[in-house]
């Protein structure tokens, strides 16, 4: 009886809102690119079309047909379902994410290696053959990946227009694969700041609304950190129509140098997530560490390590590479059979 409600339809519209909640969770973890779970599970183009689709074509649309015919044309079924999932995640998988690398932070890593390995493998089939021209650009997204992995991140900010452009800038990781918009935001250094404690007090913010209790608005850093959210959420609406305009023309027109460019960042930011590493906190003039906004310790930059293939720890933490690697393979076989 429960399995004739799950009828073709239905059963596409879950599937493609687990999507969106699994690209929220990408789009969580630094260094992570929502965008490769887009590329892999053979949905990227399409997200990449429907979004540019975002112009002044559109609106023209919208005024003199109206709404039915304007979300018709801006694939609206497929985006709303998509960053219904998105946002699904952002309050529900991203806090057991967040509760996972605080307290298993080498496990959760060794996993994403593994899913962003396995991107690599499947994203490299994408060019049939290297030449000269491809192999270059391969090197500028290598370069400009080494350089976004081995800077090291500012400190917090929450200027009005620097919040904006931080949502303008976060969004790259869910439409260019390879670019982690949450490793961007922490280069920033306003990760905490905006996908930890804004996305908290917006969180506790609906309980209240829903217990009609209204005490949250004398809460000035309540208030403070709700309208940074919607700033940011501005800017990253802003960001996705910019970048989807860009990505749509040169996905037509270059497609073989924009894959090699995607290749050289997924290459190139790799190390970013790589599991075998020491923090390094940041210090103030006395020596002492410092801490953010929630107490926790500033990080500064990250030591990497060669692992002891000696030791149980490096066999553990290989198996969970092995677990990343198998997810996206069965992501992108679902990917392949749905395109076929």
């Amino acid at each position: 009886m429960i399995m004739g409600w799950f009828t073709p339809v239905l059963w596409q519209n879950i599937i493609l809102i687990l999507k969106g909640v699994a690209m929220g969770a990408a789009n969580k973890v630094p260094g992570v690119s929502g965008g490769i779970v887009a590329f892999v599970a053979g949905f990227y183009e399409e997200l990449i079309d429907s979004l540019q689709k975002f112009n002044l074509n559109a609106l023209s649309i919208l005024f003199k047909k109206g709404w039915s015919e304007f979300y018709i044309y801006v694939n609206g079924r497929f985006l709303t379902l998509l960053f219904s999932g998105v946002i699904i995640s952002y309050f529900s998988v991203s806090l057991i994410l967040d509760y996972l690398i605080k307290y298993h932070e080498i496990q959760v890593l060794a996993v994403f290696f593994g899913m962003i390995l396995a991107s690599l493998y499947f994203v490299y089939h994408e060019l049939e053959k290297w030449k000269f021209k491809t192999i270059l650009f391969f090197g500028v997204g290598l370069l400009i990946g080494l350089t976004i992995m081995l800077s090291k991140p500012l400190t917090e900010n929450d200027g009005l227009f620097f919040v904006f452009f931080c949502g303008v800038i976060s969004v790259c990781g869910m439409t260019l694969p390879g670019l982690s918009g949450s490793f961007l935001l922490l280069l920033l250094g306003n990760y905490t700041l905006l996908l930890v404690d804004s996305v908290n007090a917006i969180y506790y913010t609906l309980g209240d609304l829903i217990k009609m209790n209204l005490e949250f608005t004398n809460d000035t850093h309540r208030m403070k950190l709700l309208r940074l959210a919607a700033i940011f959420s501005l800017g990253s609406i802003s960001g996705l129509i910019f970048f989807s305009n860009i990505l749509s023309y040169v996905l037509k027109k270059h497609y073989e140098i924009t894959i090699a460019i995607i290749i050289g960042f997924i290459c190139g930011s790799l190390g970013i997530i790589w599991p075998w590493r020491e923090k390094v906190f940041k210090l103030s003039e006395d020596g002492n560490i410092i801490n953010n906004s929630i107490g926790n310790p500033e990080i500064a930059y990250y030591d990497y390590i060669l692992p002891n293939i000696k030791t149980i720890d490096f066999w553990f933490l290989l198996l969970f590479i092995i677990l990343g690697f198998i997810i996206v393979t069965l992501l992108e076989r679902y990917g392949v059979k749905k395109n076929k």
